[in-house]
């Protein structure tokens, strides 16, 4: 009988979140569609079918973010449904404990964290790039691409010398840029010219200019429509140079932690990123167990409104501890490792500890 209590509680959370999880998708959506088209109304001849994939591209990663808050709500949802129907004090009647109760949701969380992180993270990586590329298309390779307030930096070495390349965007993780300034230094180190460019393109051997204009002492600017400068760099070094770790399926993350070690590059956000999506699965337990502790409370006690806020609560505290601790490894004041597994513990112990004193005093 309690094998198959555990078995009912486990396709219930299950169900309910699967709800969760369709009903935020489907919101964000709609938001994100929203957005899109306020933002590309006066892009000419864009279609609403064009906007509403790449708004669907953009989704998943989006609700990848948010995986931990679901299961968190779900939860919620689903002990406070068993609590206000009785079936929980039936259950308990039957012998079961809160242990028993949240065990099936717990394993249920873990294999959704397994999944997410092996199967749904690679998937979403891709589908982030692919709305990328549509986004620029429509607006002109301006709007879309991955940006920063000074663009990105990538020192190169050639058999003619150095050169330094700043991109206000990059396409591709970084195949492909935009606003292009390189600086080119000769074998000794002095200063040669400087190229202007609206985009780049990394060729075999050297990247490819367009419509450039060079700069150079003593000289007029000349400007040619294509321009070709040399490069040692191969495509996956610059990928690692220039895309964020969030754009980096799991299964690529081993080898671009790898290359930014070769390069001699700080490889602190890909790890920071690789240790978070193994955490993923105990960050979902976790949230089960928090979400246990403001919910097995009976119906008929009230206070549910306290029980509710709470729970939200205590997964907003877990956020801030997130983004605090992820803040503190890209600055490398802590290691990744730490960063990313602190919030799952912490959030597992607050609730296990929340849920011990509750049911054995």
């Amino acid at each position: 009988m309690i094998g198959t209590l555990s078995r009912y509680f486990g396709r219930r959370f299950l169900t309910t979140l699967m709800a969760v999880l369709g009903g935020v998708f489907m919101l964000i959506i709609l938001l994100d569609y929203v957005e899109q088209m306020r933002r590309l109304s006066d892009v000419p001849n864009v279609s609403a079918l064009l906007i509403a994939k790449t708004s669907l591209y953009r989704v998943p990663q989006i609700a990848e973010r948010i995986l931990p808050f679901c299961v968190l709500i779900g939860a919620m949802s689903c002990y406070l449904g068993l609590s206000r129907r009785l079936e929980l004090v039936v259950s308990r009647a039957a012998g079961m404990s809160a242990w028993q109760f949240t065990a099936p949701a717990i394993v249920v969380a873990l294999a959704l964290g397994v999944i997410a992180t092996t199967i749904y993270n690679p998937i979403a990586a891709v589908l982030q790039e692919k709305s990328k590329r549509i986004e620029a298309e429509i607006s002109g390779n301006v709007e879309g691409l991955q940006a920063t307030v000074n663009g990105f930096w990538v020192t190169q070495r050639s058999d003619t010398g150095q050169s330094i390349i700043n991109a206000a965007s990059s396409r591709d993780q970084g195949v492909l840029l935009s606003k292009v300034s390189a600086f080119v230094y000769d074998q000794a180190g002095h200063f040669q010219e400087r190229i202007e460019a609206e985009s780049a393109t990394l060729e075999t051997g050297h990247w490819r200019l367009e419509n450039a204009r060079i700069y150079s002492i003593g000289a007029a600017p000349d400007l040619r429509d294509s321009y070709l400068l040399s490069t040692n760099l191969t495509p996956e070094q610059v990928r690692e140079t220039f895309s964020t770790p969030e754009t980096v399926p799991f299964w690529q993350l081993p080898y671009f932690i790898d290359m930014a070690e070769r390069a001699g590059l700080t490889a602190a956000g890909y790890r920071l990123q690789y240790q978070k999506l193994l955490a993923r699965p105990f960050m979902l337990a976790a949230m089960v167990l928090l979400a246990a502790a403001f919910s097995l409370r009976f119906f008929r006690f009230g206070g549910v409104q306290k029980m509710i806020l709470g729970g939200v609560g205590s997964g907003f505290l877990i956020y801030v501890l997130s983004k605090l601790t992820d803040d503190l490894s890209k600055a490398e004041l802590l290691p990744p490792m730490i960063a990313a597994w602190m919030p799952a513990v912490i959030g597992s112990m607050t609730g296990f500890v929340a849920l011990l004193y509750q049911e054995d005093g």
